[in-house]
């Protein structure tokens, strides 16, 4: 099959799905289920690969709600990321409905060129993106060993097709202190609260010196049981935000010392635990530009991309650093509309999100595509990422 031929059949493809693959999105995005539990829709999507003809595994890199559909052999291998974790009490607030089922589109219209596939596509379902890191977890377990290069995208308020990303470590804080009646024998408890507010305290000393790049935000989620008890026990989950791993380990240490000096001037103890940490991001602009490409041949035109302010994170850097990775973003709300709201929970299902979905879909596809059918510009988005470094902000 030449490649004309090829592309006219992927986008027929996406046509042909489009009102299975909205439905998919939308089941997801009225089925929120949070990190590591995301079993409905790891059913939905492995099941809809298989419908189509890849070769499932369920349950891979160790955890249960995570999936591999493969289709063709040999290389190149294009991997399409999916994510599909919601937010605790916030639902789809990300719209990782929109990311599972834009992903979906594109690997399931690569399959259908059936035998003529020159290469391997897969489709990954990479859970926990918001709390566990699940692409880390399947990092390690070698998923993406012989991958070429792994495509995503994201929804936001604007469409650009990279921007830079911070590291990030999530760390849970626990002060240990002797419980007392609050009345009657206070003298002999120690308080746990008392150090836990002491440590936000000591944090909003620090924040006046990190750099501008960092973020430093927690929330207290266990304080103690009852007024007239003094509390023994209190836990809170802080994350750590900067440029680079490297100043997220350091600051990191700095709100350690936070808690460490809360807990002796509370009379307390303290322990600190680390989980995976995400990293920077090293966006492949060869790749992520001909992603471009398609969608304004859509109707679509990006933006300039953001490379200032503050921004989010996540395990999409982890990968980047080791394979040619994107993690474009695509419009779907008004702009302005903040992530992790309401506003954008109603965006990721409204029709239009699903239209633009489909559009990227298609974009993601044609561009796998072309990692497939030519070899230069495969070997170009290789050379970038040998040579590039992570986007930072002006």
């Amino acid at each position: 099959m030449n490649y004309g031929e090829a592309q006219r059949r992927v986008k027929e493809a996406i046509t042909d799905m489009g009102g299975a693959l909205r439905a998919v999105s939308l089941d997801i995005h009225s089925h929120p289920e949070t990190s590591l539990a995301e079993f409905h829709a790891a059913d939905r999507l492995s099941g809809f690969l298989a419908e189509r003809g890849f070769e499932v595994t369920c349950g891979i890199a160790g955890m249960p709600t995570a999936f591999e559909g493969r289709y063709g052999a040999g290389r190149p291998v294009v991997a399409y990321l999916l994510e599909y974790d919601a937010l605790p009490d916030i639902g789809h607030a990300c719209g990782h409905n929109l990311i599972a089922a834009g992903g979906l589109a594109a690997g399931c219209a690569l399959a259908s060129l059936g035998p003529a596939l020159p290469g391997q596509v897969r489709v990954v379902g990479t859970p926990g993106e918001e709390k566990d890191g699940g692409k880390i977890t399947e990092l390690k377990a070698g998923i993406f060993d012989d991958v070429d290069a792994a495509l995503m995208f994201h929804p936001g308020a604007k469409t650009v097709m990279w921007r830079h990303a911070t590291a990030v470590v999530e760390l849970t804080i626990q002060f240990h202190g002797v419980a007392a009646h609050a009345a009657g024998s206070p003298q002999q408890g120690r308080n746990a609260l008392a150090a836990m507010i002491q440590f936000f305290v000591g944090v909003d000393g620090l924040r006046q010196h990190i750099p501008e790049t960092a973020r430093l935000h927690g929330i207290i989620r266990h304080g103690g049981t009852a007024a007239n008890v003094v509390p023994d026990f209190t836990e809170a989950e802080f994350l750590v935000r900067a440029l680079t791993m490297d100043d997220v380990s350091r600051l990191a240490a700095r709100v350690k010392a936070c808690a460490e000096g809360a807990a002796l001037a509370a009379g307390c103890s303290v322990t600190v635990s680390e989980a995976p940490m995400y990293s920077e991001r090293k966006n492949n602009h060869t790749l992520a530009g001909r992603v471009g490409e398609y969608l304004a041949e859509q109707g679509i035109v990006p933006e300039e991309p953001i490379l200032k302010g503050g921004t989010g994170s996540s395990d999409i850097g982890n990968v980047s650093l080791v394979i040619p990775a994107i993690h474009p973003y695509l419009g779907v709300a008004p702009d302005g509309t903040p992530g992790h709201s309401h506003a954008m929970r109603e965006a990721a299902g409204s029709e239009e999100a699903q239209e633009r979905m489909l559009k990227m879909g298609q974009a993601l596809a044609l561009a796998g595509l072309d990692l497939l059918y030519d070899p230069e510009f495969l070997a170009s988005v290789h050379e970038e990422f040998r040579i590039s470094s992570p986007d930072f902000p002006a």
